[in-house]
């Protein structure tokens, strides 16, 4: 998904096609994005040589303000609160 959109993404979400936990990261940022209001971008390592070969073996990668902030799985809370939020969601706890 990328979002047209003027003010930059917070979160940055590195994928690539056929990736199995690339799903579950992706509906965790999307859910994080939305409670929270943030823009947030998802970017297939195919695409880029730079970020192919810098994250090949961790993906997925989520970048918080270009950061690196976690790989392979989302921790929604510690997401949270890299974007500034400790507000949990009823999903969260679900």
């Amino acid at each position: 998904m990328v979002v047209s959109n003027p003010v930059p993404a917070r979160i940055t979400l590195l994928t690539k096609p056929g990736c199995h936990l690339c799903g579950p990261a992706r509906v965790v940022v999307e859910r994080v994005a939305a409670d929270l209001g943030v823009q947030w971008v998802e970017l297939s390592i195919l695409d880029d040589p730079a970020l192919n070969a810098a994250y090949w073996e961790q993906i997925p990668v989520t970048l918080v303000d270009g950061v690196p902030h976690d790989f392979w799985r989302v921790d929604e809370a510690r997401l949270r609160r890299a974007l500034g939020s400790t507000e949990p969601t009823d999903a969260a706890g679900a």
